[in-house]
């Protein structure tokens, strides 16, 4: 079955997302790199460790700060993706070809791929080494390696995915088996989930929530479906004024919340999750479900964990506002890997790049890192197939909005720009290392009102 295509009555609104798409399809890849993993060197100014969003944007922006040829990525894998469309593939409303592109295609020109994965960090002799068994030195090193996900800390999981009416927004692997789900549900229980954990995106696990509740409601099913959100949490979103706006749509869509219930097990064959319930030790709720969507627990990659440069919890230990390794002053580290006490999101990876950019320069002139990381995130939380609200905030939890209007509303705007305008922001500018963020929208929006 074709996706299903968000109506949009606005035809200014049409159009606009029409030059978007049409954009998106013109504009060509990262011109592809020289170098072979064959002839790569073992020392480098800068060595890159990951190849998703922080690390493409990252060795971009040293490329010109140290040149190409000075620049490695260590990166296993053979494709790239933009996962934060997901929870529209997830949900029937983009194609999953849309997320993806080759890792070949978005290193940049020059830059050395070398095709392995990290097996073991050593900060104190400056060098890593990967599964072959190949060291490789470096100056600087800068950290990307993601977040690890730990479907198997979940009795039942992964193999339950061979069953039908169970989906997950998180994995490429499961994604397209959400919207099947969607598509398959008669009548019952829809359950969505949130673990005890970090995780990667905390809106997401909502937003297909509530875009499962439209197309019950767009199918006629509506009636029929119980919709459920069990979170390990304690609260629906960690910003108050987003949390109220969250609150009162849960309410007139009449949408079922249980705080403090983590997902322990899932039995596919009889179609039950088992929760335990976080503030009563000991007891366990069984829940019967006809759509399961699961978040999974997250945790820093296993070699972090293992790893000098991990705090207690496995996580890159990294000041908070230069993005510095706390203890090896030549590491640094971005994105969902680190201890930023920020939400883990590609918005986040995206103003940190700015900063860190700024705070490497500095070092490798051995000047003192100044430009300082606020701890800006975004999560435009998708509440239909064509609104969103946009929570922007900082480390404080407190809103930090781009644009003069009140984005705690639902506004077709901002689906129009999670959609189709972001994706062509990350492929054509954050990786080509020309967008840290909205902070300069921000100062000129200020500027305009006074």
């Amino acid at each position: 079955m074709a996706p299903l295509v968000a109506i949009v009555s606005r035809q200014r609104a049409r159009l606009f997302a029409c030059f978007l798409r049409l954009g998106t399809q013109q504009a060509g890849p990262l011109q592809l790199h020289t170098g072979a993993c064959c002839t790569a060197k073992n020392h480098y100014e800068v060595l890159v460790l990951g190849g998703g969003s922080g690390g493409i944007t990252m060795a971009t922006r040293m490329k010109r700060r140290v040149g190409a040829e000075n620049v490695a990525i260590v990166e296993p894998s053979e494709r790239h993706f933009y996962q934060p469309i997901w929870t529209l593939v997830g949900a029937g409303a983009k194609e999953l070809s849309l997320s993806v592109r080759s890792t070949l295609s978005v290193i940049p020109s020059g830059v050395q791929w070398i095709q392995d994965r990290v097996a073991e960090l050593n900060p104190d002799e400056n060098c890593i080494r990967t599964d072959s068994g190949k060291e490789i030195f470096y100056r600087y090193l800068i950290i990307a390696l993601g977040i690890q996900l730990d479907y198997e800390k979940i009795k039942g999981l992964p193999e339950g995915f061979a069953y039908p009416k169970i989906g997950s927004n998180y994995s490429v692997k499961t994604v397209e088996k959400t919207w099947k789900a969607l598509q398959d549900f008669k009548e019952g229980n829809a359950l969505f989930t949130f673990p005890n954990t970090p995780v990667k995106c905390a809106g997401a696990p909502q937003k297909i929530m509530y875009l499962s509740e439209a197309y019950f409601r767009k199918t006629g099913k509506r009636p029929k479906a119980n919709i459920i959100f069990n979170t390990a949490l304690g609260t629906i979103f960690g910003v108050k004024k987003y949390a109220d706006a969250l609150q009162e749509i849960i309410r007139e869509r009449d949408v079922s919340v249980n705080y403090k219930h983590n997902l322990i097990e899932v039995r596919p064959d009889k179609q039950e999750a088992v929760f335990e319930i976080l503030d009563k030790p000991g007891e366990t709720h069984v829940i019967p479900y006809e759509m399961l969507h699961v978040t999974p627990p997250m945790s820093a990659p296993d070699v972090l964990k293992r790893s000098p440069v991990a705090d207690s919890a496995g996580w890159v230990d990294v000041d908070k506002e230069t993005l510095q390794h706390k203890k090896y002053p030549n590491v640094f580290g971005i994105g969902d890997c680190t201890n930023l006490p920020t939400s883990k999101t590609a918005a986040a990876v995206a103003a940190q790049s700015g900063i860190l950019d700024r705070t490497m320069s500095l070092i490798m002139k051995n000047q003192r890192p100044i430009k300082k990381y606020d701890g800006y995130t975004s999560c435009p939380l998708v509440t239909g197939y064509n609104r969103v609200i946009l929570a922007e905030f900082d480390y404080t939890a407190q809103p930090l909005e781009t644009f003069p209007f009140d984005q705690s509303k639902e506004r077709i705007t901002m689906y129009l720009m999670k959609a189709d305008m972001m994706p062509f922001l990350y492929w054509n500018m954050m990786l080509r290392g020309y967008w840290g963020g909205p902070a300069f929208l921000r100062k000129l929006f200020h500027l305009g009102m006074h």
